[in-house]
């Protein structure tokens, strides 16, 4: 479907004004109606707009642990610019927030706070573990630290490297925003209809 042009003279814009008041009084019928609908008319799904309306509007959670919080931290930087992709809005309270972000080495210490953090988050909510410590542990395979923030809150998305670039989170972003996209019965649940 092509976008609406704008008219290029005063008598197209003129004539766009009576079809249209024609239409709104009932005098457009058959092709002429069928065409004026066509032209201006986009038909779609509820859970379609909900879905685009919630991966384009974000609100990640300022939750640096370790290291990789530089990285995470230059990602809103001009350079990386994630207000192209609707999450640069970081929320510093948890019933803000609908993505987190741990970035960094989880403590057994800290284990517990991250779960309560994730708990309060807004539904429905979402993870991204950061680099190898939030996700396996790293290099610090010993009992003070988590072997992976998936043992206390669920992930959704994955970025590797030790840390990862900037680049790598905007990625982690983009596939988070498409498993959204094609989420299904998301609206269902909103409403928790069964």
């Amino acid at each position: 479907m092509a976008p609406l042009e704008q008219p290029r003279s005063p008598e197209e814009f003129r004539a766009r004004q009576l079809s249209a008041r024609q239409m709104l009084r009932g005098d457009l019928e058959g092709v002429d109606l069928d065409q004026y609908v066509e032209e201006r008319v986009l038909t779609t799904r509820l859970e379609t707009v909900l879905n685009w309306a919630r991966a384009n509007s974000m609100f990640p959670m300022t939750f640096g642990l370790a290291c990789c919080a530089i990285e995470m931290m230059s990602m809103v930087s001009a350079r990386y610019d994630i207000a192209r992709f609707g999450a640069e809005a970081f929320r510093a309270s948890p019933r803000q927030a609908d993505m987190i972000i741990l970035s960094g080495r989880v403590s057994t210490k800290m284990a517990p706070v991250v779960r309560r953090v994730y708990d309060q988050m807004l539904e429905p909510k979402w993870v991204i573990s950061m680099g190898a410590c939030a996700t396996s542990g790293g290099v610090f395979n010993n009992y003070a630290i988590v072997q992976g923030c998936n043992q206390v809150i669920p992930v959704d998305v994955y970025v590797p490297g030790c840390p990862p670039r900037p680049e790598a989170l905007l990625y982690s972003i983009l596939q988070l925003q498409k498993k959204i996209d094609s989420e299904k019965g998301s609206f269902k649940r909103a409403l928790n209809i069964s």
